[in-house]
């Protein structure tokens, strides 16, 4: 329930200039702590990603805190949005606090799905996807950190010519990053392929090399199988076709 104060959508639209810095090019997506919008930085011309807060979300800049310090760790890693700094905005007279950091061609996974054939990847397609995901969330818990939220909704794709460029956004907060934690980014990993080549009406039509990957999304098969990110790209990397 919200009270009568709390902001839940900025619309800020085209040309509006926030921050003194940046003019607002686009919306690109909100969800439940603020919005995103691609903006352009005035002096130098150059395209950003600005996320602004909910101030009823961001106590205290807790969560922009959170954000900041998490993508800073892992700057390094080629599947994270590359962060900048952090702004102070006056919206409807008080401060919003916002993020300003690279912007990446490419949409979200959901909008990619729609425009292919039937809605969704063939199975070789959908491996290779898979395969980028797994090669970048393994550089993520390479330095101890996860996730936490790994959907369809939370990932940036743009195809460039064989391959898939992957960004994840929106990383979720679960406390530290524990064994628990890193399995789950993996079991989410594969839902995303389950999810990719059309759900549960197009399972059983998949080929073994798929349906091995899936463990019907078993949990505790996943798990077993797949442990980490790591075991999951060396399987994709050296596994067998044996269907025609």
């Amino acid at each position: 329930m919200t009270t009568k104060n709390e902001i839940t959508r900025f619309n800020l639209p085209p040309g509006r200039v926030i921050g003194g810095k940046y003019v607002v090019d686009s919306f690109i997506g909100g969800g439940w702590e603020g919005e995103v919008y691609k903006v352009i930085e005035r002096r130098t011309g150059i395209q950003r990603a600005a996320k602004l807060f909910f101030p009823q979300r961001n106590q205290r800049d807790r969560a922009v805190k959170f954000y900041a310090t998490k993508l800073n760790r892992l700057r390094n890693c080629s599947i994270v949005i590359q962060y900048h700094h952090s702004e102070i905005l006056r919206f409807k007279k008080g401060n919003v606090t916002c993020l300003i950091s690279e912007f990446v061609e490419g949409e979200l996974l959901t909008k990619f799905l729609a425009r292919q054939p039937n809605k969704r990847l063939d199975p070789f397609q959908a491996l290779h996807l898979l395969h980028a995901l797994a090669l970048g969330l393994e550089q993520i818990h390479k330095v101890r950190e996860y996730h936490g939220d790994i959907h369809d909704e939370n990932i940036l794709i743009e195809r460039k010519g064989i391959d898939f460029d992957i960004k994840l956004v929106d990383f979720y907060h679960w406390g530290a990053a524990s064994a628990a934690a890193i399995r789950e980014d993996v079991i989410q990993l594969i839902r995303v392929l389950y999810d990719a080549v059309g759900g549960k009406e197009t399972y059983k039509l998949q080929p073994p090399e798929l349906k091995a990957v899936c463990c019907g999304l078993r949990r505790d098969l996943i798990s077993k199988r797949f442990p980490s990110a790591r075991q999951l790209r060396e399987y994709l990397e050296t596994f067998t076709w044996t269907s025609q």
